[in-house]
Formats: structure tokens, sequence, C-alpha cells
């Protein structure tokens, strides 16, 4: 139940508020100024979504340019919001919630909301936009916004409950959305890492640009209680080609757990529909040779994994071409897929940016999507600034103008895969020169060692070794075994074998290992690029 003083202090009780004599046009708690009620809920958002679909497109230009693009990547550094005018800073609930500014690179103004309520049914009153929320420099060009501008995103503070000699949540958070349809939340290592998406559009399709629609507007809703650790979000989905309503319910544990619900509506065909994107960073890792950077790796994310509708388990190395390419793993129902970082040793990195650290990203679809794939672009990249891989479900049905979806699904922001397979995974994957050490390297042959770990091959008889199962979409084997990994690990063992391509396209790897009719391991696909 929620008190009187609880929703004062959170901006909420449009109702009570407006009895208790302030002014009807904008009133103020704890120094937020807040807007009008107007009537909110979900559905009522589902239906405006639905209504703007059949409109066309209209972006939000009525801020000044000039002023947004004086607040520069520095400008916009020095502007941070005050803790002390944190939304929910007394609760309810346990996360208060701060805003970020716009900017140059954030420049579509974003509207923030209170509602009345837990359960998102009443009214919703907007926070209106203050330079005094924020600390600025004196000749700050944020100062120059009007009031009521909007702001760029929002974070979701840690634990006002929780220990602050450790943790202040003044000064961490654990979830940020901001910029496009982005957000991120940090895993059980306490970093960010990669991003997902609320709608990725035609990305790397070769007769369009790449469509980056916003959410417009966010509602918080009050926890039920001071001691929830859970914050429930609606987001409002708009751009040239698509509306959409949304729902996240965000639970802080060790991991961060999101489920999320989707209504989107299509304004115009799209060719390359993007449901639940995953935006991450590959530069490169061990399956490239040393002298690119000081580092081993640089990477936030090492790896494709798909559970498919009909039990496989697939590992995809992740790649860095040397241009643009899309993979699709068609599929039926799927179990899930995600973005990992399996890596979790430092001195691979070498790095005080934490890559060790950066969480794996899981889907879980709930209920039934149907047909279609699980599609992967990746861009080309020389620095580690650059998001170039993309993981996201396409439906096979073609996106058409008018079409609608509604889907719900699990994001699993974690240090390892939520729901582990049983069979050996794989954890590194090299490459090198093919052919014989103290003999003449053939030219055009490369040498692949890929290695697994896990329970399946620690009950490996002894003097038995894992048959390879391997294939490629061209090209020829040489020189296959398998060995046990000569460091005395249980478990660890590795596929080795020569490849020789033929022609200048890309080929397309898959390997696993067995014994007998036992499959020991997951299924290894590749993508080598010969040359």
């Amino acid at each position: 139940m929620i008190d009187r003083r609880s929703l004062l202090t959170a901006g909420g009780a449009s109702m009570a508020l407006a009895a208790l004599g302030f002014p009807a046009d904008a009133i103020a708690a704890d120094g937020i100024k807040l807007s009008q009620p107007r009537p909110f809920s979900f559905e009522r958002l589902v239906t405006e979504a639905k209504t703007l679909s059949s409109r066309p497109f209209v972006a939000d230009t009525s801020l000044p340019a000039d002023v947004l693009q004086r607040i520069d990547y520095d400008a916009h550094g020095k502007i941070k919001y005050n803790p002390h005018l944190a939304v929910f800073k007394d609760g309810p609930g346990q996360y208060p919630v701060t805003f970020f500014h716009l900017g140059r690179y954030f420049q579509t103004p974003v509207h923030m909301f209170v509602t009345e309520s837990a359960g998102g049914d009443g009214f919703a009153r907007e926070i209106l936009y203050d330079s005094a929320y924020f600390s600025m420099p004196a000749d700050s060009p944020g100062r120059q916004l009007r009031d009521g501008a909007g702001f760029a995103g929002f974070r979701l503070q840690e634990s006002r409950l929780g220990d602050q000699k450790k943790l202040a949540w003044q000064t961490n958070d654990w979830v940020a959305f901001l910029g496009a349809s982005y957000f991120r939340a940090i895993g059980e290592l306490y970093q960010y890492g990669l991003s997902a998406r609320g709608i990725a559009l035609d990305a790397a399709m070769p007769d369009r640009a790449e469509e980056f629609p916003n959410f417009t507007r966010f509602y918080f809703e009050p926890p039920a209680t001071p001691e929830t650790n859970t914050m429930t979000v609606y987001a409002l989905l708009e751009g040239p080609s698509i509306t959409g309503a949304f729902k996240f319910v965000m639970q802080r544990t060790r991991a961060v757990v999101m489920d999320i619900e989707a209504r989107l509506f299509l304004r115009r065909d799209v060719g390359r529909f993007g449901l639940v994107p995953l935006t991450s960073m590959y530069w490169y890792s061990e399956s490239k040779p040393t002298g690119i950077d000081w580092r081993p790796e640089v990477h936030d994310s090492d790896g494709l994994a798909i559970w498919t509708g009909g039990g496989e388990r697939i590992w995809r190395p992740l790649n860095n071409p040397t241009q643009t390419r899309a993979s699709a793993f068609s599929d039926t129902r799927p179990r899930g897929f995600g973005l990992l970082q399996r890596d979790r040793n430092f001195d691979h990195y070498q790095d005080g940016v934490f890559y060790e650290k950066r969480p794996s990203l899981w889907v879980e679809p709930l209920g039934d999507w149907g047909e279609g794939s699980v599609q992967l672009v990746e861009i080309p990249t020389d620095d580690e600034i650059h998001d170039n891989i993309l993981a996201c479900w396409v439906p096979k049905a073609p996106a058409t103008a008018g079409s609608s979806y509604s889907l719900k699904y699990r994001l699993h922001w974690t240090d390892q895969e939520p729901f582990p397979s049983p069979l050996a995974r794989c954890i590194a994957t090299r490459l090198g020169r093919g052919g014989q050490p103290g003999t003449q390297r053939p030219q055009g042959v490369r040498k692949f060692m890929v290695e697994f770990l896990g329970k399946p091959l620690e009950s490996i008889p002894f003097g038995v070794k894992p048959e390879l199962v391997l294939t490629a979409s061209r090209g020829k084997f040489s020189y296959v075994f398998s060995e046990a990994v000569p460091n005395g690990v249980p478990g660890h063992w590795r596929a080795q074998f020569d490849f020789t391509a033929e022609g200048a396209e890309p080929v397309d790897m898959r390997l696993y290992m067995k014994n007998g009719d036992q499959t020991l391991t997951e299924t290894w696909l590749y993508q080598y690029q010969p040359g």
C-alpha cells in the first residue's frame, strides 16, 4: 500500500495533489516540477501508438539545433543531474531515477512522466525539464534550453537501502536508457558493456539506410512497497516506419532481468525487421594474430549463442569482417539466443576497462515466436569505439505497412548463460598457418584449433578420442584430429584441422564432437574469410 507521503515524494497521486490545493498548471514535489495530470494506462499507450501509425511521422524539431550542437562531448560530460532531485529518492521502492541531459549526440527530446499508482492505470504527470535539476558550468549552453524541453534518457540508480559505503546510489546505476531506443544494464560483475534496443530496422540493407526510431516518452510506475526490487517503466516508440508501446519490468538481483512486452505497428514496409536487437562490439580475439594492438583481445562479446527450437546448442564466434556481412540461422519457436562474453580471464585482455567483466545478454522468448531466423550482422571496425555487431530475431513473414506485432520476452544480463547446456562448450577458436612445423608451409591453407570444455568430455574413456563431425560449404579439410589440451584440465579437448578454401567468398563451417551416438559438445559454426 502506498501512503500519502510516498506519493508526494514520488511526484505521483495526481488527484490527491490537486485536492490538496496545488496549482493546476504545474506543481512541485521535492523540487521537481510536474505538469497537469493526464489519463494513462498501458492499453491507452498501445492505442495511441496504433493511432499514430496511421499518420505520417513528424519529427520533434522544437529545440534550438544550434544550442544542442554546442553541447558537445566535453560540454555534455560536465552536465550532471543532481541526485538530491532524483525521483523516488525516498521511496517507494529501492531505486531512485535520475536523468541525462540533451546534447549534440542526443537531440531528440524525451519526455518523462510519473504515474499515479502501481498498476499503471490512472493518471500521469510529466516531469518538466528545468536546467536547475543539473549542475553545470555557468557558461554551459545547456542553460539556454527552455523549461519543459525534455531529457535525453534516464538511469535507475542502485538501491537506496543498500550499503552506501560499498555502493552509494548517488554515484552508481544499474540500468541506463539513452539514445534512440538503446538501453543497457550491468551484469553480475558490475560492468556495463553491450546494449539492447527496442527495434532494429533495415540494418545492413544494400538499398536503404538503417532507421533508428526513438523512445520519446517514459512513464515510471511507483513501486508497490518501499522494499520492492523491481521497477516498471512504460515507453512510447516513434519513427518514420514504426510506432510502438513497451512495458519493462526490471529486476535487480545478482544479475539484471527484464520482462518486456512490446506492441508494434508498422507505418511502411521494412526490409530487415529486427526484433529484440542486441548490439555489441567485437574488434579481435584469440582467433586473430597479435600485433593489431598492444592488448591480446578487445571485445564486449566474443560469440553468438543459440538454443534452437529443436534443442540444438550453437556457438558462433564473432568476426570483424573486411566488409559488412549478414548471416541468418533459420528456426521455429526458438528457445533463446544471446551475445555472450565467455572469456573471463583478465590476462587475455590486459586492460583496465575490464572487458573480462562485460555482461552477457540472453534473450528468452516468452510464448511462441513462430518461424523466422536469428540474424547476425557483422560490420568492419578498426577500433573499439564502434558497436559493430547486431543480433536479432527476424520473423519469416515480410514486414509490411499496416502490420502489427505483439511479443513478450525476457532479457538476462548475466555473467554466464542463464540456461547452461549439459554439453561441453566452445571456449576458444584459434587460427594459424596450415601445414606442419619444420616443413614448408603450403599457400592458402589455414590451421584451426577449436577448444571445448565440459563434463561430457571428462568421461571419455582412456585411449579414446572424440570423433569430429566437420563440414564446410566448400573447400577441403586435411590433418583432422582431436586431442586433449595438455594442461591437465579435465574435459578440455581441442579439434585440430587444416582447411584449404576454394574461391575468395566466405566459407561456412560446422563442427561438433561425438563418441559413438553420444553428442559431446555444442555445435561450433564459423564463417571463414579466405585470404
